[in-house]
């Protein structure tokens, strides 16, 4: 059972660490967007719900998506899939409001490393089979299969969203195209991700992880880099440690 807990928490939640490693701490009582400024100036993360766009449908319906919307689909599947190095920063805020900032490498395919920033010691690793949630402090960390996580839409070689997804909302405005996938895993639950992008370059911007509990967990990333060739060693996931004394 603490297995499928881990799982469910990694799974919904994405990277949010700080509740995950607090799996046995109370749930929040209500969603609310923070309120304190953001850190940095390029970033605005926009609020998770209401997703504005088309009542939620189902992917394989006939007429579920009209052409417009197959053709934003396209495109952002043509940039996820041609995004093969990624590095930048990222600011987090979860479903208590909480913000939180770091730096994250992606390589291609299936490999991630999100740092936070001190006095966190937290770190996210998927060495492209499986992601863990690390503590280096306290020398704990916990393990899922990347199969059984959202990053796995993000970390894929080659995706194509309309075939390879529960795809259930399609959207846009001026300012973002905003696309929201389901799932459901038999020991997790049912949990959404919602990605949001630019609506002039279909660069990624944010994205939304709500779990089976409805709690959001939104990470806005910025100052990206698509030609920095990540370390590889960054993706290893280390041998569980000692606690740190200090």
């Amino acid at each position: 059972m603490r297995n499928a807990r881990i799982a469910a928490l990694v799974a919904a939640l994405a990277i949010s660490p700080t509740l995950a490693l607090a799996e046995n701490a109370p749930a929040p009582a209500q969603k609310k967007p923070s309120t304190q400024p953001a850190p940095k100036p390029p970033v605005a993360i926009v609020p998770a719900n209401p997703v504005v766009g088309p009542p939620p449908a189902r992917t394989g319906e006939p007429g579920t998506f009209d052409d417009k919307q197959r053709a934003l689909v396209a495109k952002v599947s043509s940039y996820l899939s041609g995004v093969q190095t990624l590095v930048g920063d990222f600011v987090q805020v979860g479903p208590d409001g909480r913000r939180t900032e770091g730096q994250f490498s992606i390589q291609k395919p299936g490999k991630v490393r999100f740092e936070y920033n001190p006095p966190s010691p937290v770190e996210v690793i998927a060495d492209g089979k499986s992601v863990v949630v690390r503590d280096r402090k306290l020398a704990t960390q916990q393990l899922v299969p990347l199969s059984q996580t959202p990053l796995r839409f993000l970390l894929s070689d080659r995706i194509d969203l309309m075939r390879d997804t529960n795809l259930v909302s399609v959207s846009a405005d001026d300012t973002f195209v905003t696309i929201v996938i389901e799932e459901s895993q038999t020991l997790v639950g049912t949990s959404r991700l919602m990605m949001m992008l630019g609506a002039k370059d279909f660069q990624l911007r944010q994205w939304t992880v709500t779990d089976p509990q409805g709690y959001d967990t939104t990470v806005a990333v910025y100052n990206l880099d698509t030609t920095k060739k990540p370390d590889p060693e960054l993706f290893n996931i280390p041998i569980q440690e000692r606690p740190d004394p200090r």
